[in-house]
């Protein structure tokens, strides 16, 4: 496999573990888990979470670099880092949150995850203005 195989391939298993880290989370705020099913639950999700986004950044800059046909100016990467940073925004503090047992925005903050991840998504897939 080349490189570029492999960037692609890693980019895109960071994403899974990054939607599997939103989905634990959800799992998380919407459930109707008590205090022990949080403990338990919360430092998965936090290490999914974590470990997916920062793959999906440092693998999609790479891979931005590494395509002769990509640039990091380019619109539709521009709008997946700045997705990244809200969902990543969204996500430190809920997990924040949930580390305190303070569960007071964390719906919302769950919301804005899945919709800036979601959104990030798209943009992957479909590129827009590429």
């Amino acid at each position: 496999m080349s490189l570029y195989e492999w960037l692609l391939f890693l980019h895109v298993l960071a994403a899974f573990l990054l939607v599997a880290g939103l989905a634990a989370y959800g799992a998380l705020v919407l459930g109707a888990g008590g205090a022990a099913a949080r403990r338990a639950l919360a430092p998965p999700a936090m290490a999914l979470w974590g470990a997916g986004g920062i793959g999906v950044l440092v693998l999609g800059v790479w891979l931005a670099l590494q395509v002769d046909d990509y640039a990091l100016w380019d619109p539709w990467i521009i709008a997946a880092i700045v997705l990244w940073l809200v969902a990543s925004a969204a996500g430190g503090r809920l997990s924040s949150e949930l580390r305190e047992d303070r569960p007071g925005s964390t719906r919302l903050l769950l919301a804005v995850m899945a919709l800036a991840t979601f959104a990030l998504l798209v943009d992957m897939v479909f590129k827009p203005g590429a």
